[in-house]
């Protein structure tokens, strides 16, 4: 970036432009274990138009564009550029349009899901697709997030109707539309979901909502091994339980997470974490068969969640689990695994990877939306061992 470039810039954002070294290393990686790299400058837009603008002067030089949500991507998607400028859209944080009869609203790129939930608390709906950090909804657009409660309410990708982007040359276009069906024209809205960027800057997100359930039921159940486990959340699925999370721990991250959440009457033993939405009668149909499958299998009675604040508790603990192994070890890093099978080949896939992980002795406890066949080992290792690396 030129001191021409540089100077024009500072001039058309003020205060909200940074070459600062400071500034920039805030914004030089996500809460991943890659190495940080500076950016030159970072920036602040507040509006689309700002936007265009930036990425209009940015084309025409050839500099390279960052964009930065809320920094909480695990794999490096806003690691800085050092001969480019990091686009940080903190600014770009309103909630522009709630539409509770139609189930959907619209809203700026740094919005975060929290955000949005409490802001739609009193309107009888809420936005369910919960990948766990409190995550921009551009950022979860940009990579198509997923989450807990994908088994149930599916991906970004399910519940994106339209978007605003901006294109590298500045263009600003809109996608897609309100109504739940339209045969006019490309799904461009579908291509710029889980693009991370390389397509244009995603700056609006026009999200489906769902209606707040009249009952939330959560439960514990602990299996003699892992593949009894893993078999249980497979059958669920098969036999078309309406469930709305299936989560699995192994006995390695159930003993991290019990003293890092301090969890009280909880076992460390293979687990799966259940919630059931619906009215009180559909879930308690749902949890027979879901209990009946579980027994089937060595499974033992459900540990109910029953009041709000232990399913809190409860969720906040599956939440934290990759901060929980990286609390293992000060000079550690942590490099989390990201596998989605069939769900025929759940139980297979895991067992195998568990395997391995113990053959080359390693520390890396599992967990996963098992109810869409999702799963992750996290693994602890030494930076400075090569050989481990390898």
């Amino acid at each position: 970036m030129n001191e021409t470039v540089q100077a024009e810039l500072k001039k058309m954002f003020n205060g909200r432009f940074s070459t600062s070294e400071s500034t920039r290393a805030n914004y030089a990686r996500g809460e991943d274990t890659y190495n940080p790299i500076l950016s030159k400058a970072v920036v602040f837009p507040e509006t689309n138009e700002e936007v265009s603008k930036i990425l209009k002067i940015c084309n025409e030089h050839k500099i390279p564009v960052v964009p930065f949500g809320t920094g909480t991507s695990l794999e490096g998607h806003v690691v800085g550029n050092q001969n480019g400028i990091t686009i940080s859209l903190e600014k770009m944080n309103k909630v522009l349009s709630v539409n509770a009869e139609d189930f959907d609203c619209r809203v700026q790129a740094n919005v975060t899901r929290k955000q949005l939930n409490e802001y739609l608390r009193e309107d009888g709906v809420f936005f369910p697709i919960d990948p766990g950090a409190d995550a921009a909804l551009g950022g979860m657009a940009s990579t198509s997030a997923s989450g807990t409660m994908a088994v149930k309410y599916g991906t970004m990708r399910t519940v994106i109707s339209g978007l605003t982007v901006v294109l590298p040359n500045g263009d600003i276009i809109k996608t897609g539309a309100r109504t739940k069906k339209t045969s006019a024209g490309y799904n461009l809205t579908n291509l710029f979901i889980g693009s991370e960027g390389t397509l244009g800057i995603i700056t609006e997100v026009q999200l489906r909502l769902s209606p707040i359930p009249e009952s939330i039921m959560s439960a514990v159940c602990y299996f003699p091994d892992l593949d009894s486990a893993v078999k249980t959340a497979q059958e669920v699925i098969q036999y078309g339980v309406p469930i709305a999370r299936i989560e699995m721990l192994n006995k390695d991250q159930m003993e991290i997470s019990i003293k890092y959440s301090k969890l009280e009457n909880i076992k460390a033993s293979p687990t799966l974490f259940f919630e059931f939405h619906g009215s009180e009668l559909s879930n308690n149909e749902s949890i027979k068969i879901v209990e009946e499958l579980s027994k089937n299998n060595g499974g033992s009675d459900f540990q109910w969640a029953s009041s709000p604040e232990e399913q809190k508790i409860l969720w906040k603990a599956r939440h934290d689990v990759y901060y929980s192994v990286k609390a293992l070890g000060h000079d550690m890093k942590v490099y989390s695994t990201d596998v989605c099978v069939p769900i025929s080949k759940l139980v297979e896939c895991i067992s195998w990877a568990e395997k391995e992980v113990k053959k080359l002795g390693l520390t890396a406890p599992m967990v996963g939306h098992v109810g869409d066949g999702n799963f992750h080992s996290i693994i602890l290792y030494d930076p400075d061992d090569e050989e481990k690396q390898k």
